[in-house]
């Protein structure tokens, strides 16, 4: 049946769909912070109860790769491998921009700008970024991580762009870019968006190693020294 699993955690948002041959049969989702660890098996279980499926139906788990959320994008991709690694089906990983952005071209289908300028929040005045065409999602800028200012992104300057998701509003005072519009609601990664994009990795066999995939952080977690105590 071509069933696919996708898991996507690198938000506040945990959400877990099944695609066949990328339509989109259902999807579960919370939002919870700090609940992915809890939430995502349960949400996969009561998935495929509701749909009268079970993991034998299950031919690739998709899985978003980063940016986002440290902790879950560890938690999502250990739950996707552990999953391929039992059930002995491969893993797909797919960039959380990308999922993003897709998601935009489901929901807004009449949308005439031709580039998407996808953002998540990376606290403060700091921002995930990725630019890609409107039409096909080729990307014209990769991945990064980006310290907003009033001239970001002005080597995008020609065409005109769209920014959203959950990272853009915090920008849209102070943003002083002649060809870019801002969406005023959030939008955010949801495992229903990555249907067709894990289907066409599936059709290429374009599989990830179990062992060496890790999540794609774009940059160091800055963890904080624990206070020594008082002996």
């Amino acid at each position: 049946m071509n069933l696919i699993l996708s898991i996507e955690t690198s938000t506040p948002t945990c959400s877990v769909a099944i695609h066949q041959n990328g339509d989109l049969i259902a999807q579960k989702l919370i939002v919870e912070e700090g609940g992915h660890s809890k939430q995502v098996t349960v949400l996969i279980d009561s998935l495929l109860e509701e749909n009268g499926l079970n993991f034998s139906h299950i031919a690739a788990i998709a899985v978003s790769m980063g940016p986002g959320s440290y902790t879950g994008l560890r938690i999502g991709l250990a739950t996707a491998k552990g999953l391929c690694f039992g059930l002995d089906i491969p893993l797909i990983a797919l960039p959380t921009l990308k999922i993003l952005a897709q998601g935009f071209r489901q929901i807004q289908t009449n949308h005439s700008l031709v580039r998407l300028l996808p953002m998540l929040d990376a606290r403060r005045m700091e921002v995930y970024a990725a630019c890609y065409e409107l039409e096909d999602l080729q990307e014209v800028q990769a991945s990064k991580a980006v310290i907003l200012d009033e001239n970001s992104f002005v080597e995008l300057s020609g065409k005109s762009l769209l920014a959203f998701g959950n990272g853009a509003q915090k920008w849209q005072s102070t943003c002083q870019h002649p060809d870019i519009q801002f969406i005023n609601e959030p939008m955010y990664p949801e495992a229903q968006f990555m249907g067709n994009l894990a289907y066409q990795e599936y059709l290429n066999k374009n599989f990830q190693d179990l062992v060496s995939l890790e999540p794609d952080y774009l940059k160091e977690f800055m963890g904080t020294q624990p206070k020594n105590k008082a002996l």
